[in-house]
């Protein structure tokens, strides 16, 4: 029951990561680039101040009953084990691509203003956009295995 419970809250988590990145991608990323500087911090600025704090919670939560789910299941099924540890791993990736590229470009984006950004702002835009493309790519195959792991654990 415990392995369950603890599943059940990790794939919500999973999702509500996943879906954060995938709205976003969805429908600020693809057309990013047609943005001016303006819209660009505007919008950058306005994202940035709704998600910091709630995916600072929800990240580490996420991860942790990720890990916790794979110690849990290691005897019980050792192939939805594999596959949570290898959703764990992805997700990890997808904090270090946050933590290491997006939100050091976020910090410069909240001192930006329309009257002063830097002359390289589209090259960083550009670098965030990649980054984010990835990071939200690795957070969908991980709530996928992770959901992968659950079904074999049940059948």
């Amino acid at each position: 029951m415990k392995l369950k419970v603890v599943e059940f809250f990790a794939v919500m988590l999973a999702a509500l990561v996943m879906g954060v990145f995938w709205g976003t991608w969805f429908t600020l990323t693809r057309s990013i680039h047609n943005f001016s500087a303006g819209e660009f911090i505007h919008i950058g600025k306005t994202i940035i101040a709704n998600v910091a704090l709630p995916m600072s919670i929800i990240m580490p939560a996420t991860l942790l009953l990720m890990i916790v789910a794979t110690w849990l299941s290691r005897r019980v099924n050792r192939y939805s084990s594999y596959l949570y540890l290898l959703s764990f791993l992805l997700m990890v990736v997808t904090l270090i691509i946050t933590v290491a590229i997006e939100v050091p470009i976020d910090n410069q984006i909240k001192t930006w203003t329309e009257a002063s950004f830097p002359s390289n702002w589209e090259s960083l835009r550009h670098t965030w956009d990649q980054f984010h493309t990835l990071r939200t790519f690795t957070s969908i195959a991980s709530a996928a295995l992770f959901l992968w792991g659950m079904i074999k654990r049940i059948n």
